[in-house]
Formats: structure tokens, sequence, C-alpha cells
């Protein structure tokens, strides 16, 4: 669902579920953000992440935040998976 462009900084936008069967560092898995978007991860418990908004939105400069989470275990070598998040800004009346 589209996250709102007043929603303050903080707000839970996403919760991503990561998980690694394997055993030891080997499933110790730690997750990353790349891309330009005011957003951050940050972890919870239980192998769950959340993404949430870093800074204000704006959605007359970008309607769309696009960004590619990584995740990556202990192992070595270190195994990594991603996937792009992406994540409709809806707008509110400025006026």
């Amino acid at each position: 669902s589209p996250v709102p462009e007043d929603a303050p900084v903080g707000t839970v936008v996403s919760v991503l579920n990561v998980n690694d069967p394997d055993s030891g560092e080997n499933g110790q898995v730690s997750c990353e953000l790349s891309g330009e978007a005011p957003l951050s991860i940050v972890a919870s418990s239980g192998g769950s992440y959340k993404v949430v908004t870093a800074s204000a939105l704006d959605r007359e400069q970008t309607s769309e935040l696009r960004v590619t989470v990584l995740a990556r275990d202990r192992g070595r070598p270190s195994l990594w998976s991603s996937r792009e998040l992406v994540l409709e800004v809806s707008d509110v009346n400025d006026n």
C-alpha cells in the first residue's frame, strides 16, 4: 500500500523476514539497503527487519521509491541474495 508523503520519520513501511537454515556463522544473516531513497533498515527480533522512513518524503519530487535489499550471511565465503523493494508515495494536500 502507498506511503503518504506526510508520514513521520521512523514510519515502518515494510517488514522483512529473513532466514538462513544453515548453522553457525553460515546461518547468521544481516541486511542492508542500497539505492538512493530516504529509507533505512532496522533489525528487529527473530530474523525480522523493518524498513523505515529516514527523512521526509515529497510526492512532488519522487512518486516511487526503489531500493535493493541485500541479505548476506557471515559464512566464508559469504553468500547473499537481493530483492528490489518498490514503494509508492501517495500525495497529501500541501496547501
